[in-house]
């Protein structure tokens, strides 16, 4: 407790679970809500047209390569899915019990409307780029709010957060999993891993989204698959584990009663770090992929918080519920998702968690330095700050990540993301009217029967000179 070390995770964990929670959630909440009604439920009326955009192909760009929709999302999807997929759920429920499985879901349907809205946003403000579009928060903070203060506080927190504390998350889960696994030194285990991560990195946005779009399918097919087994060997324990999961959620039952509040808090808490709807990340790829009308990243970056939350991180709730390996015990994060895994197809299953969470966090580990070199470039156009944080996001943090204490990794990453998240909520709010009024003009256009709506910036004139990329 008085040690350096001990002083720091208690005065930091203080703010993250005091200071910040119970307003950032309830925040949350109401944006979301207030974001679902505007856009009249377009998280459950469009999923059919979220499908299609998929397939998408980039519109024309003068010969230039262009990042399609697909790989925007798998980029989008590579940083969500990851740590809090596999030891963010584990977590959730041995803090919170299985009723944190129910809010997780119930803040990702919510949060769908946010992210459609934070990521057209992106789409609408995002600006002409050498290789490629760039854009995100900072960049409509700016160019559509006209605060060059709030813009640059962001861009500041953004980095701060995805690019240095939450890659240090994702390589401390990696090399745990690996120790659990493999009893493999977490010293050289983050040495290969930065190793690996600065080559992609230094590759730019186009090798970053290459690289996503392989990995992203195969591993969220491969554990998906996983998941049915398990439930398929269990399928009799099914009912029994949505009642439990109900009951727990909302207190049916005087055993849950005591439990709800603990259930809300860590399933929203750990349903937003893992979906990060609302926080302003995924909004930064989303700006990158080139399409026809704004509306069509908003709708793919819906899809992907479903993506994350309703499949993979149900897939880890299941396997580890069925188990009922979640309690009692003194494991906690992924080495309670490898114990559960292993108790129901064998010791193979710690082998598998350790081999899901390498690729599922060393993809977020390359989508978090993106978020974070958008940024950077936000602030300056200089290269050497860039060439400078790719050596920190994907090297230091890295190897700082495999070396530190999980407990200070995961409260420095609350507190950063509820600073950032406020926000950005805030900007989204104040210009959520032009994502409104973009999905009523989309919704019109394929009413009318045109199959892929386009957009002008001659159809917001008095907006006309912000939105460089739609001139």
């Amino acid at each position: 407790m008085f040690t350096s070390d001990g002083w720091l995770n208690e005065a930091v964990k203080f703010c993250s679970d005091n200071l910040w929670t119970y307003f950032l959630l309830g925040l949350l909440v109401l944006c979301g809500l207030y974001f679902t009604v505007g856009t009249r439920f377009v998280q459950f009326r469009m999923v059919g047209e979220m499908f299609r955009l998929l397939g998408d192909k980039p519109a024309q760009r003068k010969g230039k390569r262009a990042i399609s929709s697909f790989e925007a999302f798998a980029v989008s999807v590579a940083t969500r899915v990851g740590t809090g997929n596999l030891a963010g759920v584990a977590s959730a429920i041995a803090i919170g019990g299985p009723g944190a499985v129910m809010w997780m879901w119930i803040i990702a349907l919510i949060g769908a409307a946010t992210a459609f809205v934070e990521s057209t946003l992106a789409q609408l403000y995002k600006r002409r780029d050498k290789d490629s579009f760039i854009g995100g928060p900072a960049y409509y903070i700016f160019h559509g709010l006209h605060s060059k203060w709030m813009s640059v506080t962001f861009a500041v927190l953004l980095t701060l957060t995805f690019g240095l504390s939450y890659n240090s998350i994702q390589s401390n889960t990696i090399c745990g999993a690996m120790h659990e696994a493999f009893n493999f030194d977490p010293f050289w285990v983050g040495v290969a891993l930065a190793a690996v991560a600065l080559i992609i990195v230094f590759g730019g946005i186009h090798r970053i989204a290459r690289v996503s779009s392989v990995i992203v399918p195969v591993m969220a097919l491969g554990y998906l698959a996983l998941a049915i087994v398990v439930v398929a060997m269990n399928v009799k324990l099914l009912p029994g584990v949505f009642r439990l999961i109900f009951d727990n959620a909302f207190g049916v039952g005087p055993l849950a009663g005591g439990a709800v509040g603990a259930a809300m808090l860590a399933g929203i808490k750990r349903g937003l770090f893992s979906n990060e709807a609302g926080e302003g990340s995924a909004p930064n790829v989303a700006a990158t992929a080139h399409v026809s009308h704004p509306v069509k990243q908003g709708l793919i970056q819906a899809l992907g918080v479903f993506t994350d939350t309703l499949l993979v991180c149900s897939c880890t709730a299941f396997i580890i519920l069925l188990s009922g390996l979640y309690t009692g015990g003194e494991k906690d994060g992924i080495a309670i998702t490898q114990n559960a895994l292993s108790a129901e197809v064998g010791a193979s299953g710690t082998y598998f968690v350790a081999f899901a969470i390498l690729f599922f966090a060393f993809s977020s580990i390359i989508g978090n330095y993106y978020y974070g070199e958008a940024n950077i470039r936000f602030l300056t156009r200089r290269r050497w700050p860039v060439i400078v944080f790719r050596v920190l996001s994907a090297g230091v943090m890295v190897m700082f990540g495999a070396m530190a204490e999980l407990p200070l990794v995961w409260n420095i990453g609350d507190l950063f993301m509820g600073l950032l998240t406020m926000c950005n909520l805030t900007a989204i709010v104040l210009l959520g009217r032009y994502a409104f009024r973009l999905l009523n003009d989309y919704r019109r256009q394929k009413r009318a029967g045109i199959k892929e709506p386009t957009f002008s910036a001659d159809s917001m004139p008095e907006i006309r000179d912000d939105l460089d990329a739609w001139r």
